[in-house]
């Protein structure tokens, strides 16, 4: 199985960062490895205590299903096919935030966001997402 390495977890987590300083928000950045556990972490100052848990379970939604948690969202809302997803592995999280990381176009981990608006954590995941 081909993983991230720690070195690029850490550019992965530094790019969101830059882009949460950008954005002006707080954030918790989660970035987990092929087989979902947590590589890297990172809790801004002053950012809420209550998105580290959001972060890392975005992180793990976006590996486990390999889509955007937000993708994952539309297709769990009530008559969609996976509708009550979320209470599945422990708990997941279904909106946006989560992103798979994917290096030479094989999945490797997944970055996951929370402290903002969902729009927030989806632009600075994407940001952290594109540094790979």
């Amino acid at each position: 199985m081909t993983d991230i390495s720690l070195n690029e977890a850490r550019q992965v987590l530094q790019a969101a960062h830059e882009a949460a300083l950008e954005a002006q928000t707080k954030m918790n950045i989660a970035v987990v490895d092929a087989g979902g556990n947590l590589k890297a972490f990172t809790r801004m100052d002053g950012a809420w205590l209550g998105s580290i848990d959001i972060a890392v379970k975005k992180a793990r939604t976006a590996r486990y299903f390999d889509m955007p948690t937000g993708d994952l969202g539309t297709l769990s809302q009530p008559g969609e096919p996976l509708f009550n997803i979320e209470v599945s592995n422990g708990g997941l999280i279904t909106f946006p935030g989560g992103i798979p990381l994917l290096k030479d176009g094989v999945v490797v981990g997944a970055i996951g966001v929370s402290g903002s608006t969902v729009e927030d954590d989806h632009s600075v995941a994407s940001a952290g997402a594109a540094a790979l």
